[in-house]
């Protein structure tokens, strides 16, 4: 027989994470924080270890908590679903803030005529302890290409290109410069100022772009992140390392161009990934959102390097 965790101290958790604050948890379920409290203790005990570290002020979930919250998540919200046949299916897809602004959002329009049974909420994330905490169904991750295999709760994407863009404008009688070298006549701009989520290749240093034999580069900006950098290239500010994904559509409309020319890519080091909770693995609604974002992604990357091969878990 299962051994469940008691289901009143799972919502009451939930709505602790959600809300950050056993008082709002309490005021949303209409119990007391003292109730509250003692549910998340018994969730507690049932687990063997802590789920939430209780400060002054406020409080935050241990590394246990953050493991259990997404899978949590996805059974209450199928629970909540059970029955009803009112309106699409809703699912709450998360994705990295550039990529969300960039390429996501122009495509869930067409999403939505394709599949008008599903209603996607997109919820952008800065970074990678943000995307973690997520309560979505759905997540776009930016992880290491050795990451990137097919699973029952992940897909890969395509591999992109790494490659300098600036404003067409900034471009010698409008075509990209010979070699990389002649970047130099222009402001670089930078992505962020590094961490965990710093590219790890070298694809996404200019020192790795440069004749390092040469003196250093004109001043240039740095920004926090890379649609950031994007925003300020196509305001002629100067030229700034984009990848495939991000930056297919300003080219096509013009508001940025190819600054070399496309044998001077690289691969990027880091892929894009689907994933999804346990909970939800095989949910039809799930494989038909992710089989359209696999689709999509193609088309916007032609000619982009497979993902790391699939393996099967």
């Amino acid at each position: 027989m299962r051994r469940l965790p008691p289901f009143p101290a799972l919502v009451a958790f939930e709505a602790v994470a959600r809300l950050g604050s056993f008082t709002r948890a309490a005021a949303e379920l209409h119990l007391t924080q003292s109730a509250v409290s003692h549910r998340i203790r018994a969730l507690e005990a049932h687990f063997g270890t802590r789920l939430v570290d209780r400060r002054n002020p406020g409080l935050c979930l241990t590394a246990a908590g953050e493991a259990v919250l997404p899978d949590l998540v996805a059974a209450l919200d199928l629970l909540a679903r059970v029955g009803r046949t009112d309106g699409p299916r809703r699912l709450r897809l998360g994705a990295g803030s550039a990529l969300a602004t960039w390429w996501l959002a122009r495509r869930l329009p067409a999403f939505a005529a394709a599949m008008p049974g599903i209603a996607v909420d997109l919820v952008p994330y800065a970074n990678a302890a943000e995307a973690q905490r997520l309560p979505v169904d759905v997540t776009i991750r930016w992880v290491p290409a050795a990451e990137a295999f097919a699973t029952a709760t992940q897909r890969p994407l395509p591999r992109e290109q790494v490659f300098p863009v600036c404003h067409p404008s900034l471009l010698p009688a409008g075509r990209p410069f010979a070699v990389p070298d002649d970047l130099r006549s222009l402001p670089l701009l930078h992505k962020g100022p590094g961490g965990e989520d710093a590219p790890p290749g070298p694809e996404w240093s200019w020192s790795a772009w440069l004749d390092p034999s040469r003196p250093p580069p004109r001043p240039a900006f740095r920004f926090r992140d890379i649609g950031q950098a994007l925003a300020a290239a196509a305001d002629a500010a100067g030229v700034t390392l984009a990848r495939t994904l991000l930056v297919r559509d300003a080219i096509a409309d013009g508001r940025l161009a190819r600054a070399l020319p496309p044998s001077c890519d690289r691969p990027s080091a880091k892929v894009h990934v689907i994933r999804w909770p346990a909970a939800l693995a095989g949910d039809r609604a799930v494989a038909r959102l992710s089989e359209w974002l696999a689709t999509a992604a193609a088309v916007a990357a032609p000619g982009a390097w497979p993902a790391a091969q699939a393996r099967q878990t």
